[in-house]
């Protein structure tokens, strides 16, 4: 309802320039990840793919 939400509502209107967006292209390059991770046997490998993923995009850095 309108009255449970109104301050979340009324926030948007205040800050139109915050979005989660950042937040849903991690989550998307995440998913990426797992879905070419498909038959993976070991988790910690499947992790640091994840990690370096994230942590190479955020500065730029290009691996051949």
């Amino acid at each position: 309802t309108f009255q449970r939400w109104e301050t979340e509502i009324i926030n948007a209107f205040i800050y139109p320039h915050l979005s989660n967006g950042f937040v849903e292209g991690i989550n998307n390059r995440t998913k990426v990840l797992k879905r070419g991770a498909y038959g993976f046997q070991c988790f910690e490998r499947f992790r640091a793919k994840i990690l370096a993923q994230h942590f190479i995009k955020d500065f730029d850095i290009s691996v051949g």
